[in-house]
């Protein structure tokens, strides 16, 4: 099993590429050490977002699927820890809540996608029912102020947001052991470091494989006896829970989760983050949206209206300059460089990819 992290559907296949992952593991590790509080739950803040990322470069860069939906999904599973972690009452009870609001958001995306997908709903049309799909939760939610909006005795509080709901927290010899700050910021680790590579061993098995064939073209897969379809909805849903994962550890991170998490702005975000890294790599998708999520936190505490500005402009250079995005022009500019040894093989090609 362990051959399929190093397979031809990811970049990185050698020592150094390995080396240097664990490198950057180790810095994460004792970053605690060395950072304030502050710091640290702000990296725990970029961590949680980086499911969301993962969930799309799948869906677009794999699958070719463009959807607009991920915070759709991102807000089913933040409204759904909400409103399972006030119901279940809290305390050790929000691991599960957790673990049923990506359920939640996976259950939805299979309904949603079955429509589409044996629709025969695709390209920018799929980009296009999904954002749509967001636009209306977002305005629904939006119209929940009233006493009567309520789950159990979960309220959704409109435009307000939702609040009141505990943080993640574990039964720990004979307490609960809440999940916070460095903590939080170890446990959002390893969850990524998880999802990572099993991502890597998915999307270099039979079906990855068979997943970029139908990306290629669906037809010659069917007619080689794949049922384009299964493959198609399956990656949509697996995408989509990863961004419900990412709603719901937003909302056990700050206790809180609003409707404009959800929105248009909201929704463009994921869009750039995987197309300026490089749609067609977990591992860029990773790297690229993680330094952009940083630069964008930075340049918001001087100005948030110049930081979208700049990540319109960073997405339109992006596209006109680097199509394939920046981190995999940047291994293809490595890459023609003359190099000799095992320098040379470890660097992959990055690979060119169609909506």
């Amino acid at each position: 099993m362990l051959h399929l992290l190093n397979g031809p559907q990811t970049f990185g296949r050698g020592r150094a590429f390995w080396g240097a992952a664990a490198a950057v593991l180790a810095a994460a590790l004792v970053y605690p050490a060395f950072a304030d509080s502050y710091d640290v739950g702000n990296f725990a803040y970029f961590l949680i977002w980086l499911f969301m990322a993962l969930g799309l470069g799948l869906m677009w860069g794999y699958g070719g699927m463009l959807s607009f939906g991920q915070t759709f999904f991102f807000g089913i599973g933040g409204y759904g820890y909400g409103v399972l972690a006030i119901n279940l009452g809290g305390g050790g009870a929000t691991f599960a809540a957790l673990a049923l609001a990506v359920v939640l958001a996976m259950l939805a995306a299979l309904v949603l996608g079955y429509f589409m997908i044996w629709g025969g709903v695709g390209g920018v049309f799929f980009g296009i029912v999904t954002l749509s799909a967001t636009l209306v939760l977002a305005f629904f939610l939006g119209q929940t102020a009233g006493p009567e909006w309520r789950i159990g005795t979960a309220r959704l509080n409109g435009f307000n947001g939702m609040k009141g709901m505990d943080p993640l927290t574990l039964p720990w010899d004979g307490e609960d052991l809440v999940l916070e700050g460095t903590l939080l910021y170890y446990g959002l680790l390893a969850l990524l470091v998880a999802v990572y590579l099993g991502l890597r061993l998915l999307l270099n098995s039979r079906f990855g494989h068979t997943l970029v064939a139908i990306r290629e073209d669906a037809q010659r897969a069917e007619l080689l006896g794949y049922d384009a379809r299964k493959y198609q909805l399956a990656t949509f849903a697996l995408g989509s829970g990863l961004a419900g994962l990412s709603g719901g550890l937003y909302t056990a991170w700050g206790q809180f989760i609003t409707p404009s998490s959800i929105g248009l702005p909201a929704a463009a975000m994921p869009i750039i983050w995987v197309a300026f890294s490089g749609r067609s790599d977990v591992t860029a998708t990773l790297v690229g949206s993680f330094l952009l999520l940083f630069g964008f936190q930075t340049l918001t505490v001087y100005s948030q209206q110049l930081a979208l500005v700049l990540m319109g402009g960073l997405l339109l250079g992006t596209v006109m300059l680097a199509p394939q995005g920046l981190i995999l022009g940047l291994v293809e500019l490595l890459r023609r460089k003359p190099m000799t040894g095992r320098a040379s093989r470890a660097l992959p090609s990055a690979r060119p990819n169609e909506v």
